[in-house]
């Protein structure tokens, strides 16, 4: 399939005639009469005709040469992005000494017999801290933390929560030190005590000081009820843990709260009790991207000329970092800087661009000037000189998107730890531009000539900001006259639920689209970027099967069939993402629903707009209004299926 046929240029003839007749009129004012029996007029047919045909014939010019039309106005296909996935590293044992992995650590998924290992590489050296417990504390009604830590040695079996437990009780865990981004496992012996919570649902929540605020810590599992049972808690505390001052005691502080039940959730009657606790790190979790790293490559030897090209033996390479070229000299390796344009590089600055799909690295060029001099756009690397390059990344790519628990092979031993998994999924894993994409982009180019005027030039400013964005729109801002929304939608996986946490803006894209507004924008503009609101919505379905139709798969792909209907990126009647604005109506679930293979029946539909956030629902409406600026989110759908 080739490139479809772009419009660069929409005048047709008529078009012309009356372009250049507003021109006369402008320029040649004595001119009055421009009726067709002018000779004037008729010249100006002439041209418009032949200008026609120009315009005809310039909007199908050969693939090949549409590319190079690319190229020369700067058009270059956007590299794939690496997923990034939080990757856990576990101790074989607790251990005394810190216990290091260092940063270019490769882990990779299971091999399966239709697909190879996806392989991810540790960006940072991770260091795995060692702890113990040291000290407990309690708080309880609002009042000010009281230590609790000799009752726990003499073993008087301290209450955690008050007399009368209420929500925001608070019980503090003080460790020997800080463990950033450790993996922590408390274990207690606890009795049952704690009475009129369901254990399999404790209304708690755990938090680690991060040196500005209480952050929330996953729990990996809980294993005593609810502080009801002697057993493990094991948490993933955040990156930033940081010791602190609570009470008197400073300490790696983390503390469980009691929180306020939900509708239909237990709360405590009476308070737990602790007889015993011990803590020790038993792994760490560190930011792993999908991709692999290549060192120390030699990529060629100069030939001293101006415009060298030499291609990296790796491709693509992915974006997120500069790459950094070393050229071989009397005095020993030169680095040299990437650059992404040659256009402010002098004869004597040590410059290169590197064209991450096709993996090259380009040298600047030498233009002849008026006076038959050249003028060189960046320096040359001497004849003879041997060009490598230290560490590049290559890999990216929408399956890098691996799911939870995937990651399960070290390909790279480290001392110590005996294994490796990811307790989140991987994200932020795109494709690269394909050409077709970038061939539709090319007249949008030239159209905004790099400035954002227009809601139009700010929304494909910020496409082309980074491969991440999925969406974007731009509104004005109520609260500022000079203000503007760029509301983005990043990235998410094609089809099925997702999770609304998914639908916030990873810091790098949001960091990427404010970099290239901020220097397109006009003047006094204020640029917002941030997400649009989402109205979540539920559908609650009764299906009739037809006959030896399996029941559950029917519900299963009808849930999934309106969680992809309802899809703020692929949803919606064209399949190209929930219009902004546009209502949802009882009718289109019951079309949705109704084309499913293996329905009898739509018997009824009900609709609720949701909270996504705190799960509320509203009262049953036959339509679910959006606001201009905002999208749905497919919330929480129920569908239950009889038989004929």
């Amino acid at each position: 399939m080739g490139i479809p046929i772009p419009n660069l240029d929409d005048r047709r003839f008529q078009d012309l005639v009356d372009e250049a007749k507003r021109r006369v009129q402008q320029r040649c004012p004595e001119w009055s009469d421009h009726n067709v029996s002018d000779p004037g007029v008729t010249l100006i047919e002439t041209f418009a005709f032949m200008v026609d045909q120009l315009i005809y014939r310039v909007n199908r010019i050969p693939e090949r040469a549409y590319l190079r039309f690319l190229d020369l106005i700067g058009v270059t296909l956007f590299p794939p992005a690496a997923a990034r996935v939080p990757a856990t590293f576990r101790l074989s044992a607790p251990q005394e000494n810190p216990v290091f992995v260092q940063a270019g650590s490769q882990v990779v998924t299971q091999r399966t017999e239709v697909s190879d290992p996806v392989v991810f590489t540790l960006e940072r050296t991770l260091q795995i801290r060692p702890c113990e417990w040291t000290h407990l504390a309690t708080s309880s009604g609002g009042r000010p933390p009281v230590d609790r830590t000799d009752d726990v040695v003499d073993g008087r079996a301290p209450a955690l929560f008050g007399a009368q437990p209420e929500p925001d009780d608070t019980v503090y865990i003080g460790l020997s030190d800080a463990v950033p981004g450790g993996l922590v496992l408390l274990r207690m012996e606890c009795q049952v005590e704690g009475v009129g919570i369901d254990p399999r649902d404790p209304p708690l929540a755990w938090e680690a000081w991060d040196g500005q605020r209480w952050a929330t810590c996953e729990v990996a599992h809980d294993t005593t009820g609810g502080f009801n049972t002697a057993g493990d808690v094991e948490l993933h505390l955040p990156e930033e843990h940081e010791a602190s001052v609570v009470g008197v005691h400073r300490a790696g502080w983390i503390r469980c709260r009691a929180t306020a039940p939900e509708p239909g959730q237990a709360f405590y009657q009476a308070s737990p009790t602790l007889r015993a606790i011990t803590a020790a790190t038993v792994g760490a979790t560190g930011t792993a991207v999908h991709a692999e790293v290549v060192r120390d490559e030699v990529v060629g030897v100069s030939e001293g000329v101006p415009g060298q090209r030499f291609e990296l033996l790796r491709r693509p390479v992915v974006a997120g970092e500069p790459l950094v070229l070393e050229v071989g000299a009397d005095e020993g390796w030169q680095e040299w800087t990437e650059v992404a344009s040659f256009a402010d590089s002098g004869p004597d600055d040590r410059h290169f661009a590197l064209d991450r799909v096709a993996g090259e690295v380009v040298f600047g060029p030498a233009i002849r000037q008026p006076d038959g001099a050249f003028r060189y756009y960046g320096a040359v690397p001497a004849k003879a000189a041997a060009l490598r390059v230290p560490r590049y990344r290559t890999g990216g790519g929408r399956g890098g998107n691996v799911a939870r628990g995937m990651l399960a092979v070290l390909r790279d031993p480290v001392p110590f730890v005996s294994g490796v998994t990811n307790h989140r999924p991987a994200t932020g894993g795109v494709d690269g531009e394909t050409v077709d994409d970038a061939a539709i982009r090319g007249p949008l180019t030239l159209r905004t000539l790099d400035r954002a005027v227009t809601a139009h030039d700010y929304e494909e400013l910020t496409r082309g900001a980074s491969p991440q964005v999925a969406r974007v729109r731009c509104a004005p801002d109520p609260h500022s006259p000079n203000g503007v929304r760029v509301l983005v939608v990043p990235t998410l996986p094609n089809s099925g639920e997702l999770a609304f946490a998914s639908l916030k803006l990873p810091d790098r894209l949001r960091a990427d689209a404010q970099r290239a507004l901020e220097s397109r924008r006009c003047l006094g503009a204020r640029v917002v970027i941030e997400p649009p609101f989402y109205q979540g919505v539920t559908v609650v379905a009764q299906l009739r099967a037809r006959p030896k139709v399996v029941a559950d798969s029917l519900a299963a792909r009808a849930t999934v069939a309106l969680h992809d209907y309802l899809n703020p990126i692929t949803g919606g009647p064209d399949g190209a993402g929930w219009p902004f604005g546009r209502p949802v109506q009882e009718g289109e679930m019951f079309a949705v629903l109704q084309q499913l293979q293996g329905v009898e029946m739509v018997e009824s539909v009900l609709l609720f707009a949701a909270d996504p956030v705190t799960g509320a629902r509203g009262d049953i409406v036959k339509r679910i209004d959006i606001p201009p600026d905002a999208l749905v989110f497919s919330y929480g759908h129920q569908v239950r299926v009889t038989r004929s």
